[in-house]
């Protein structure tokens, strides 16, 4: 890649993060439409992320990282709850300025591109991706940095969408990070939650619209015509839906 302008979405997620740092709109958006306020720009409710924690050692020294961690704020929760060691890089200057601010205590923030950071092979207790595979120039290669990365019982945890970034595909095991998990054999188990998604982006579109004032309190009416934007898709029935969109937790190991 050339430059920054070339990374994908890289100017729009340097404005949304700024926005974040400021907007009380969108902090009482994301309590209302995903449980708490983790600067949302996708699909993670407070449900998904509780997941989580079933996969983060309750022991001593226990190492996570989340890729393209934003932020940070989900992280700070998962650290909240569990006490971990948090490890997180973002493309974004803006986010990870924040982050870095906001976290300082057994923490490690640092800004990178995926495929071109490196960590400790056997790190890592937990690798957690919520939506943003995507965004690796080559997800099989990648995922073979991220199995290097895991300690020989580690768990890899992804978030993962279908009809947006990604084109739908068949089922799960068609998906491209099914096959490049496979490629690396790697084992997994995953779980679909396009029901829940289908109704996670309804009160999404509900909590936007009753923030309406508040964005147009702070002139950031251009964040909650793109939260209409982006839960449209949800305005037909589940049956239609489900056709176009998919989503799905996936569970690896080594």
């Amino acid at each position: 890649m050339s430059g920054k302008e070339d990374l994908l979405f890289y100017n729009a997620y340097e404005e949304f993060y700024t926005m974040t740092a400021e907007s009380e709109a969108f902090s009482n958006f994301c309590t209302e439409a995903f449980g708490n306020d983790f600067s949302q720009d996708g699909f993670s409710d407070i449900s998904q992320v509780d997941l989580i924690l079933k996969y983060i050692p309750s022991a001593k020294d226990v190492h996570i990282l989340d890729i393209g961690c934003g932020n940070g704020k989900m992280l700070g929760y998962l650290q909240n709850k569990t006490g971990a060691f948090i490890h997180g890089f973002d493309y974004s200057e803006q986010a990870i300025k924040t982050a870095s601010k906001t976290y300082i205590e057994n923490a490690d923030f640092k800004k990178g591109i995926i495929g071109k950071v490196q960590y400790p092979d056997n790190f890592f207790d937990t690798v957690i991706s919520m939506d943003t595979i995507y965004f690796a120039d080559n997800i099989s290669s990648f995922v073979s940095d991220i199995k290097k990365w895991m300690k020989p019982d580690g768990v890899f945890f992804i978030g993962y969408q279908e009809g947006d970034v990604m084109p739908k595909t068949e089922c799960a095991e068609s998906t491209a990070i099914a096959k490049a998990l496979a490629e690396n054999c790697m084992s997994y188990e995953f779980t679909d939650i396009t029901f829940d998604t289908y109704n996670m982006l309804k009160r999404k579109r509900q909590a936007a619209l009753a923030h309406k004032n508040e964005f147009e309190t702070e002139n950031n009416m251009r964040w909650l015509e793109l939260l209409m934007c982006q839960t449209e898709c949800a305005g037909c029935d589940y049956d239609e839906f489900s056709q176009k969109m998919s989503r799905y937790i996936f569970i690896a190991r080594k």
